[in-house]
């Protein structure tokens, strides 16, 4: 083994520069699928809270042709105790959850008062059943034709296959994203620019199945569509079957929104704003990502 000389020099350690990081503006949004983006924004609140001012005028939900008002698998209801308070309840199948002052009892004016939902939930007004249908029937089309718009372009512009529909890269990485988004880990760089598979598959899912879903489920309760859709009533099994799925994909609606609003958080407010109102995002990213 050889010695190491008394007079020599240490050499200190090279230190590695840090990364150089640049910032750069990619065009991520287009014009038209922000519009269309926004339309179904604004579409999506009013059916919700105009359709939840419909649900109030009968806070209940069934299986097969008719109501059993005493089997309801869903039901917003009160009881009042020996006191004469009123106590919120609401049922599911044989379970019973005190949901007062949110679902069942809410206050109107300051009293409780037995509804379904709460009057900030409903929409034209607290209780307002015939123009709560108008609103509901009226931007129920213009859900239609925006979602029918976005399915065109997308496929003109290939947003569709290009930008929606997961890759095999994307499924060989559903493990990593899912282990990934469950400790709050985000891309970043290019990788921020694009929808990972997660997204891709919430994209399709809500796009194509809860709304195709609602609004099929929509029609099927409508007396009039006998003629033409007599066939799917009885596919799911009647009218108020319809009703329960029309309610459910509502639901489905409301939990990706939520999770929506949550990724918007904390991935960035500003920039997720900025890149869905001027179609302008912008990442961070080495000068080594950069060069590849």
């Amino acid at each position: 083994m050889a010695s190491i000389p008394e007079d020599a020099v240490p050499v200190p350690p090279v230190e590695t520069p840090p990364a150089q990081t640049l910032r750069r503006v990619v065009y991520r949004h287009t014009l038209p699928l922000r519009i269309m983006h926004w339309i179904n924004a604004i579409c999506l609140l009013i059916l919700l809270g105009s359709g939840l001012q419909i649900f109030n005028a009968h806070p209940a939900l069934y299986w097969g042709q008719r109501s059993h008002f005493t089997h309801p698998w869903l039901s917003l209801g009160a009881t009042q105790s020996a006191s004469g308070t009123l106590h919120g309840v609401t049922r599911i199948g044989s379970h019973r959850f005190d949901t007062t002052g949110v679902l069942g009892v809410s206050k109107v004016d300051g009293q409780p008062t037995v509804r379904g939902f709460p009057t900030w939930a409903t929409i034209p007004g607290p209780q307002w059943l015939a123009m709560g249908r108008a609103w509901h029937f009226f931007f129920a089309w213009i859900f239609v034709i925006n979602g029918v718009c976005f399915f065109l372009y997308a496929l003109w512009t290939r947003h569709l296959t290009r930008d929606l529909v997961p890759t095999r890269r994307d499924w060989r990485g559903i493990g990593r994203s899912i282990l990934d988004h469950a400790l709050l880990k985000h891309p970043h760089g290019a990788e921020a620019a694009r929808y990972n598979v997660l997204q891709r598959i919430a994209y399709l899912v809500v796009i194509f199945g809860c709304g195709g879903g609602v609004v099929l489920m929509g029609l099927a309760m409508s007396p009039r569509m006998d003629s033409v859709l007599g066939w799917l009533v009885d596919l799911v099994g009647g009218r108020q079957s319809a009703r329960s799925i029309h309610f459910l994909f509502a639901m489905g609606f409301i939990a990706f929104f939520l999770i929506h609003i949550f990724e918007v958080i904390v991935t960035g407010v500003g920039n997720n704003l900025r890149s869905i109102i001027t179609g302008r995002y912008a990442i961070t990213e080495t000068r080594d990502e950069t060069h590849q």
